[in-house]
């Protein structure tokens, strides 16, 4: 894999945009026309889709992209890319919180450029070149973000490591909290 790709380079860096994008809501926030029930459902949702894909797999957090073996059950038998589905929930909640129209365009901006057109293909041919004939059958039954069809129940369940889960998460639970306050904290700065 060349790691100087832009693909690379995003898939690097993918947490630090995320904090970028999290502070440009922040400040772009409009207290007054935040809709904090839905917003905070959205939040906590993505957060949960996050911690089911989180304990689905064995390598998750890192600056190269890597994998033991090709996760098809769990979240992943619904989405290829789960954690990302969880990172547009969360998105989107704070979006809500915000209260702000221009955090959604910044939100749909920045999720397009950074996961759909950089870090996913990369991801992908990674994917691609490692497990060849098991991806691309894979790709067929399962789509990016939504699914094509229903599950067999029994790829719904899988293996589930809380423990992986515990220490490669708890960083994104905090981040997630903690942006989720300091966003309906703005009520009163």
């Amino acid at each position: 894999m060349n790691d100087t790709s832009p693909g690379a380079l995003a898939f690097r860096f993918r947490g630090g945009v995320w904090t970028l994008f999290f502070l440009a809501v922040l400040l772009l926030s409009d207290p007054g026309r935040a809709i904090i029930l839905p917003g905070f459902l959205l939040v906590t949702s993505g957060q949960a889709v996050r911690f089911w894909a989180a304990g689905t797999i064995t390598k998750y957090r890192g600056e190269k992209v890597g994998a033991h073996n090709l996760v098809t059950w769990g979240p992943y038998a619904l989405a290829r890319n789960p954690l990302y589905v969880g990172n547009a929930l969360i998105g989107v909640g704070w979006c809500l919180l915000s209260g702000s129209v221009l955090a959604f365009a910044l939100f749909a901006a920045v999720f397009y450029a950074l996961y759909v057109r950089l870090v996913i293909p990369f991801e992908e041919s990674f994917l691609t070149v490692k497990f060849p004939e098991d991806f691309v059958g894979y790709s067929k039954k399962v789509g990016r973000f939504f699914p094509l069809a229903v599950p067999e129940k029994s790829r719904i369940f899988g293996p589930f490591d809380p423990l992986i889960l515990w220490r490669s998460e708890r960083h994104s639970l905090w981040v997630t909290i903690i942006g989720t306050l300091l966003i309906l904290s703005r009520r009163w700065w």
